[in-house]
């Protein structure tokens, strides 16, 4: 019996003793995770993480425009970061792998979608129960964030991220959005209700970045770490 079902049947049994503790050994898991998490990407070295779709098929032009993404990201000396599933992170794996660059992929355990893609390298490949961790190593361990176009999970992936950033919770780094014809809109009511209604800053708006082409994304990257000390090691 999984200690899901362990749960259930306490809930069933109103066990509420034994529900305290299988919510007590919870943690010993959470923290296991974060253990692995912690030690395999601690040695990968700058690396950018690729959001976007897992439902983004290989004839669309977004994961084509992923995997030219990711390559040109290992050519300028990064690794890649994505979900470790298929889509949008399938591709940005596939394009890192291409040029024989750091391919890392962040898989998380969901009932109803496929496992892991087939391009991220056997020794950077880690899953997750919990996405709450697994959204703790995208931030701690990526130097910026290339958002495609996705679902729900692609814009709490942004959110967060911003939010982050805005309240001074961890350092900036650079968060570009590929495609106006997808983030035109949102950007457009961020602006003309969020902003107007005083909910954000003007200078709030300086986190995020919209391109529409490969180079355009690589090249925010570039030119923000060009300001630092940060060099890619690859």
């Amino acid at each position: 019996m999984t200690d899901e079902d362990k749960i259930k049947q306490a809930f069933k049994d109103r066990n509420w003793n034994e529900i305290k503790t299988q919510d007590s050994w919870v943690i010993f898991k959470v923290m296991s995770e974060m253990v692995e998490g912690f030690e395999k990407l601690a040695k990968i070295g700058p690396c950018v993480s690729i959001f976007g779709s897992a439902r983004t098929q290989p004839d669309n032009g977004y994961y084509k425009m992923a995997e030219e993404i990711a390559a040109k990201l290992v050519r300028h000396g990064y690794g890649v970061i994505t979900g470790g599933g298929p889509g949008i992170m399938e591709a940005g794996n596939k394009g890192a792998q291409s040029e024989n660059g750091k391919s890392v992929g962040l898989n998380i355990e969901l009932p109803h979608e496929q496992g892991n893609n087939p391009y991220i390298d056997p020794d950077k490949l880690i899953s997750f129960d919990y996405f709450f961790v697994r959204k703790v190593m995208f931030v701690k361990y990526s130097q910026g964030f290339i958002v495609m176009p996705g679902g729900f999970g692609t814009l709490d992936e942004l959110f967060e991220a911003i939010t982050l950033i805005q309240t001074n919770k961890i350092g900036r780094f650079p968060i570009v959005l590929v495609g106006t014809e997808f983030w035109g809109g949102l950007l457009d009511w961020v602006k003309s209700t969020m902003l107007s209604f005083g909910n954000i800053s003007p200078k709030d708006l300086d986190l995020i970045n919209l391109v529409d082409s490969p180079t355009e994304a690589v090249k925010v990257i570039d030119e923000f770490y060009s300001k630092y000390l940060l060099s890619p090691n690859f």
